[in-house]
């Protein structure tokens, strides 16, 4: 699985994902901090990236939009809004027991929270 952490999680994630070897990026290191969330969804879409996100509310929505259109996208997790997006430990462990199981990636219209 190739994940792709919206802005509102810390690049610090992505770089200890790495550092495990799984293959992320997050947005501050695309240079993606100031474009749209329907923007994010694309971007990690044609990078073939799971969208790792906080924002639950936009993203369902997208992912219903991305649906009606016939637009697929690499997944998006949705990281529980108990956990801050600086749980650099927590959230980095629960994505890579994710990888795990599914280290082919997820659906094109998957949508799971953890």
């Amino acid at each position: 699985m190739r994940f792709y952490l919206d802005e509102d999680l810390s690049p610090k994630i992505a770089a200890a994902l790495r550092s495990k070897g799984i293959d992320a990026t997050s947005a501050h290191e695309a240079g993606n901090t100031q474009i749209s969330d329907f923007e994010q969804l694309a971007y990690a879409a044609k990078e073939g990236r799971c969208l790792v996100t906080r924002n639950a509310r936009h993203f369902l929505a997208l992912s219903r939009e991305a649906v009606n259109r016939q637009q697929p996208h690499a997944g998006i997790l949705l990281c529980s809004p108990r956990l801050s997006g600086a749980e650099f430990r927590s959230i980095t462990n629960s994505l890579v027991q994710l990888s795990k199981q599914y280290p082919h990636g997820l659906g094109p219209y998957d949508i799971f929270y953890f």
